[in-house]
């Protein structure tokens, strides 16, 4: 079983092989008070203010601070009950929440959120974030924001262990819920578009995207990402180069050779 001080060098792992510009967010559901570690900020205690939960998600990768968000602390209602933290709204219930500005028939409307993933209400009171690095608690998931060619690491990494690869359904709404509340639900890994609201409110940058994993996967996704590194097809491994006739595995000229077409150039990175 993963250890607190494990997780810890895991986030360092992340930051310093993947060279992301912000922390890795470790994440955990709140069923009590006591689970909420010393020093974590209250928003609207503390701070005499509301956030939304993309907020305090962004304030905990950049900022690296704790931040433990109860329903009286938060601005935004989406995570609010799919955290369950309260119940699901009647207008919500009803399907008419995005009719028709964003979804022209009440029908489909309800269609796109029948199926939504959410806790059930009144089992947590909160949730709590802090950077992966310095975190004093066992993860439920880990959120990793991200560009593409990080991200294509990290899959890369996912692959590794047993050949696994992400299935993914988009939706333009929800950051705060999609990668937490179906990863912690049915485990593994997700990814997720930052929505409007986080990209307007929590200053998510156009090339950012949010890949998450469950607790219990993340020595899994260590393992591939160290792997990476050692066979130097690791992120920091990869550099752009437009070459003619460039230096291929052997393998590659093994398969050209088998259908009559031009081999040579050497052997070069790895397995690719």
């Amino acid at each position: 079983m993963t250890t607190v001080k494990e997780y810890k060098e895991y986030g360092k792992v992340l930051e310093n092989l993947l060279h992301l510009q912000t922390a890795p967010i470790a994440v955990k559901m709140l069923k009590n008070e006591k689970d909420i570690p010393k020093g974590a900020i209250r928003p609207k205690r503390d701070r005499g203010y509301h956030l939304a939960q993309c907020q305090a998600f962004a304030l905990t990768r950049r900022n690296r601070e704790t931040i433990a968000m109860l329903l009286e602390d938060n601005w935004c209602w989406g995570p609010m009950f799919a955290y369950g933290l309260t119940k699901k709204p009647d207008i919500f219930v009803k399907g008419n929440i995005h009719y028709p500005a964003f979804i022209s028939t009440l029908e489909g409307s309800k269609k796109l959120f029948r199926n939504d993933a959410a806790f059930k209400p009144g089992s947590h009171i909160g949730i709590l974030s802090a950077p992966l690095g310095t975190a004093s608690f066992k993860p439920d998931v880990v959120l990793i924001y991200c560009n593409p060619t990080q991200l294509r690491a990290l899959l890369l990494s996912v692959l590794y262990k047993n050949g696994d690869t992400v299935t993914q359904e988009f939706k333009p709404f929800g950051s705060c819920v999609h990668p937490v509340v179906p990863v912690i639900q049915n485990g593994g890994y997700s990814i997720t578009l930052p929505d409007a609201g986080e990209f307007q409110r929590a200053l998510v940058r156009e090339d950012e995207l949010i890949f998450s994993a469950s607790g219990d996967k993340i020595a899994d996704l260590i393992t591939g990402v160290k792997h990476l590194e050692e066979i130097k097809h690791g992120y920091l491994k990869h550099h752009p180069e437009m070459r003619p006739d460039f230096p291929r595995p052997d393998f590659y000229n093994n398969i050209f050779e088998s259908w009559g077409l031009d081999t040579g150039g050497g052997t070069s990175c790895g397995s690719m």
